[in-house]
């Protein structure tokens, strides 16, 4: 018979375990962008060495992920795969596969690579909340996200601008991509800070400036109409609190107006035609007319990087077609369109499903922020709400009380092992 120090160890060790391997999941989520960067800066290496390291990564975390959760259960496996949003991920993750059997990549062993590695995004994440408490892994991954988030940004901040005076490397970074993170962050860092972890006022704030820092224009759009639905929509937000809201963001422009000004100017006498409005029209027109050669189920997954004629005068390189709906339309076609659809709609459903409350208007003003980025910007292989966060939101919002009954699910029931 074991001993209660022995006990008392263990329990203390599996505890460190559940809390530990949650937030280096998050934290390698949240940093991962710049480790090209690191990897060609600071070990002298070229950009293909650095994805290879970022990929190695992942693969690693879900041998790591998969060896930590195996046999332990929290919640029933039919319990996840009820859920809509759940389904939709990996639908969007099996059509996005198959669809390299077609694709134009430039790269199908690379593409393979990419496609493998956003799987085991989704595959870690469901691993940790099938075996950890869904409240435990809510927290300590958007935790780890937070601090990957902050790095990014610190280290954002001591780089050299960029010739347009944004933050990050033109050629391994881009600004709208180190701005999307720190938002993206921010709103997670804004759930814990709901949920009384107030030692994140400051790291959300590092993230709010550094994103209007980066100067990336879509983020900053989407993240103001977000946070100005969520002030004006969350009844549990005191008055004193907004004010002072509105008041710490007029004081941060004002601080930053010279700089504003300054981009505002190069940004319409030389700044770069493909990567302005007009020029993201001639890429839409571009990618709407290749779309429309592939209509049911368009070109595939990577089609766009490498595959793509340069944009302009500056041969701008386009890495995806700069919204959303069109990138889905041009790489899956009509089925892109109908998972586009799916993805939002359901977890929309879900939300509404959810009592009202803070959480209910924040998720609305979250998923917000997420749909209007897309209109003028996205991702290269994901959509702009990555699949790992929707299956983690989704059984995030499962977990809260709602105004329908829940899903019907049989419980998991424990038996005592025959040496009780």
């Amino acid at each position: 018979m074991p001993s209660a120090e022995y006990i008392l160890v263990n329990e203390g060790e599996n505890e460190a375990t559940a809390t530990a391997l949650p937030f280096v999941v998050g934290l390698y989520f949240g940093f991962r962008s710049f480790i090209i960067i690191l990897s060609v800066h600071v070990l002298d290496t070229d950009p293909r060495t650095g994805t290879a390291l970022n990929v190695a990564c992942d693969f690693l975390l879900l041998l790591v992920t998969a060896f930590a959760t195996m046999g332990e259960a929290s919640i029933h496996p039919g319990r996840m795969r009820q859920l809509s949003c759940v389904r939709w991920a990996f639908v969007f993750i099996s059509v996005s596969g198959l669809s390299l059997l077609w694709s134009g990549t430039i790269s199908l062993s690379t593409s393979i690579a990419y496609w493998c590695a956003m799987a085991s995004d989704i595959a870690i994440v469901v691993m940790l909340l099938r075996a950890r408490p869904v409240s435990n892994v809510c927290r300590w991954l958007m935790e780890g996200y937070v601090w990957g988030a902050c790095a990014i940004a610190m280290i954002a901040w001591i780089m050299p601008a960029q010739s347009d005076l944004r933050l990050g490397d033109e050629e391994l970074l881009g600004a709208n991509q180190i701005g999307y993170v720190c938002g993206f962050a921010f709103f997670f860092a804004l759930y814990l800070i709901r949920e009384q972890k107030r030692r994140l006022i400051a790291p959300a704030a590092l993230l709010a400036i550094t994103m209007l820092r980066s100067l990336s224009k879509t983020t900053i759009v989407a993240f103001v109409v977000s946070q100005g639905f969520l002030l004006a929509s969350d009844r549990t937000i005191s008055r004193k609190t907004k004010w002072l809201a509105v008041l710490a963001a007029t004081g941060v422009v004002a601080a930053l107006w010279g700089l504003l000004s300054s981009y505002f100017e190069i940004y319409t006498s030389s700044g770069s035609q493909a990567e302005s409005l007009t020029g993201r029209i001639g890429i839409w027109a571009y990618m709407l007319a290749e779309a429309l050669q592939s209509p049911w189920i368009g070109h595939g997954f990577d089609s766009v990087w490498k595959v793509v004629p340069p944009f302009g005068p500056d041969q701008f390189e386009a890495a995806h077609a700069h919204n959303e709906l069109l990138q889905q339309f041009y790489a899956y076609g009509l089925v892109g369109v109908g998972m586009f659809a799916g993805v939002y709609f359901s977890l929309l459903r879900s939300i509404r499903r959810l009592a009202k409350g803070s959480l209910r208007s924040f998720l609305f003003a979250f998923l917000l922020f997420v749909v209007v980025r897309g209109f003028a910007d996205t991702e290269r292989f994901d959509l702009s709400l990555p699949m790992w966060a929707l299956v983690l939101i989704s059984v995030l919002i499962d977990s809260q009380p709602s105004r329908q009954a829940p899903l019907a699910v049989s419980p998991v029931v424990l038996e005592p092992s025959s040496g009780a």
